[in-house]
């Protein structure tokens, strides 16, 4: 079949959840009655494709599933969103990657537990090139190394922009690096991998030293926080009425990468981002509340923030006086 063109390419890991909420965590060795048991499709890197699908984008996912009922559920879901999923592989004789998802009802935390069969790596073997240059952007997770490593490898020589969410210091997973021009990874990631306790430090070494044209870090309810061309970005989350915080950081990046297609500025990207994440959140579920756009932009003219007083004094103090106002539109190569 001829390879059709799509705005962004989702490579890396899926899995099928089951959802179990409780009144409150118990502490190590107690107990908790089930409030109520569901299933959801999931996983970092389809979520973000999802996401994306739904704010508009034509989409791809490539992965593998398991050939048990949770991969059927994963397929099914992928298909109902209208994603590219020609090239996504089954597994034989294995189950799809599974997570076991506890959340606390009284603060909507969740607790993870989650279980992969190595069955479910995917080999570079098994993607071929064109499914990845002809996207406009490629989204990566890391998970899969060598598969991850080679298909950011093609996106650069084709000028295609890459994007990741990295959240797990897997083995060899900073030969990714020079490949990935927007790393938007978990707040603990980027002090594990650089040796640098202060989230700024830990930006700027990953811009200076590994050469990520945006190095960013998601902050929970705290927003987010960028480092582009010398300015440091940082955008408070929204209060909203919290159900569940599972997925929210998947939704995020796939908001992000709606706003880098769309070309806008810096500041209107993370801003929209963390309202899609904030929405999230109020749902059950990994995809339980991805918002329309007309939603978060709501929110965004309306709703409260989060913010931590710290980052926002910090990345005023250490950002250079003249802001550089708008990134470039992202139709099919790397920003500059």
């Amino acid at each position: 079949m001829p390879h059709q063109p799509v705005d962004v390419v989702g490579l890396g890991l899926n899995a099928t959840d089951t959802v179990l909420t409780v009144r409150k965590f118990p502490s190590l060795g107690g107990k908790e009655r089930i409030v109520s048991v569901s299933q959801h499709a999931g996983g970092q890197t389809a979520t973000a494709v999802v996401t994306c699908r739904r704010l508009g984008l034509r989409a791809r996912y490539i992965g593998k599933v398991g050939d048990d009922e949770g991969g059927e559920i994963q397929l099914a879901s992928l298909k109902r969103e209208g994603l590219d999923t020609r090239y996504v592989r089954v597994a034989r004789g294995t189950p799809n990657q599974i997570g076991h998802i506890i959340v606390d009802q009284s603060t909507g935390e969740r607790t993870v537990f989650w279980g992969r069969d190595p069955h479910l790596a995917l080999r570079p073997s098994e993607v071929p090139r064109e499914a990845i240059c002809s996207a406009r952007l490629l989204h990566i997770d890391g998970c899969d190394v060598e598969v991850a490593l080679q298909a950011a490898r093609w996106a650069r020589d084709a000028g295609i922009p890459v994007t990741a969410d990295l959240d797990t210091p897997y083995k060899k997973i900073e030969r990714l690096f020079p490949y990935i021009d927007f790393l938007i990874a978990s707040a603990s990631f980027l002090p594990a991998v650089t040796g640098q306790d202060d989230p700024f430090r830990a930006l700027e070494c990953m811009a200076v030293e590994y050469g990520v044209h945006a190095p960013g870090m998601t902050l929970g309810r705290d927003g987010a926080l960028v480092y582009a061309q010398g300015q440091f970005y940082y955008s408070p989350g929204f209060v909203v009425e919290t159900v569940d915080t599972t997925g929210a950081g998947d939704v995020f990046h796939g908001a992000f990468i709606h706003g880098l297609l769309a070309g806008w500025e810096m500041d209107r990207i993370l801003d929209f981002s963390n309202a899609m994440a904030g929405l999230n959140c109020t749902a059950l579920g990994v995809r339980g509340g991805i918002a329309t756009r007309a939603e978060a932009e709501r929110l965004m003219k309306t709703g409260k923030r989060h913010v931590e007083r710290a980052y926002a004094t910090a990345a005023r103090a250490r950002s250079r006086q003249k802001r550089l106002g708008r990134f470039p539109a992202l139709s099919g190569g790397k920003a500059t």
